[in-house]
């Protein structure tokens, strides 16, 4: 049987990639940004999917960046792939002292709040906005700004469902004729309030241990889910599905969720 291939076996393949393959050869840090982006998406929709094949695929690409940015700044003197491997091990030690150091166990954000000057630093500017609103509320977390359970949080999704709702009942937002929001001061303001709903549901979700970014895709993939049966329903009795209107269309929807 042939032996299992190795860290050490993929360093060294990279490292003959970037000698002989004028492809490899041409790539930098810079150049290869969008296929690390691209390659954990993929990863990230074999983890969607459940799929082991091709979730060991998709790991093999991401590694493959991994090896690549790690051979190039090795090119230029920075660090190793093993220099890496050194920082991340000492990292994992120093974020479990109960289990490598002291004993004591600490929360990982209290730890990193006193190296940090402010809230936002380390933070990822491109993160999605889901994802940045729950590691922002970790961190204040991390230095004692939080609710000690989810009643604050739901009591506040509830005041900014209220404020929202006052924009609203005055005169109705307008729109150009070709459907896009008329720039004006309660389009500003719905947008400022809306934004506190949509912070004040990622606080709810992070208090009760759901990520906010998880939970839209559930619904996300429900609605196509059940959009795609209501599709499917309108088809089979000679419905068209954009001249429907909506009485028909909520039918189809009670019919669809009635069957799940």
């Amino acid at each position: 049987m042939q032996d299992k291939s190795t860290l050490e076996d993929t360093l060294a393949l990279m490292r003959d990639l970037r000698r002989r393959c004028d492809w490899d050869a041409a790539q930098t840090h810079e150049s290869l940004r969008p296929y690390l982006l691209e390659e954990s998406h993929e990863v990230d929709d074999a983890l969607k999917a459940g799929d082991d094949r091709m979730l060991r695929e998709e790991l093999g690409d991401l590694l493959l960046q991994i090896l690549f940015h790690s051979v190039i700044a090795e090119e230029r003197g920075s660090f190793s792939l093993h220099d890496v491997a050194d920082t991340l091990i000492a990292k994992m030690r120093a974020r479990h002292p109960h289990l490598y150091g002291d004993g004591v166990k600490r929360s990982w954000e209290a730890q990193k709040a006193k190296k940090r000057l402010s809230i936002v630093d380390g933070l990822p500017v491109m993160l999605p906005a889901l994802h940045r609103a729950h590691r922002l509320q970790d961190r204040a977390a991390g230095v004692g700004f939080d609710w000690p359970d989810a009643a604050g949080p739901l009591e506040k999704v509830a005041e900014e469902t209220q404020e929202v709702q006052q924009i609203l009942s005055g005169s109705p937002p307008e729109f150009t004729e070709h459907g896009a929001p008329v720039p004006n001061a309660q389009h500003d303001a719905l947008e400022d309030e809306l934004g506190d709903l949509l912070f004040a549901v990622v606080n709810l979700c992070r208090k009760v241990g759901v990520h906010a970014g998880l939970a839209l895709d559930r619904a996300n993939a429900k609605f196509a889910r059940r959009f795609q049966d209501i599709e499917r329903l309108a088809a089979e009795r000679g419905i068209e599905v954009s001249e429907a209107g909506l009485e028909k269309l909520d039918a189809l929807w009670d019919e669809v969720k009635a069957r799940e």
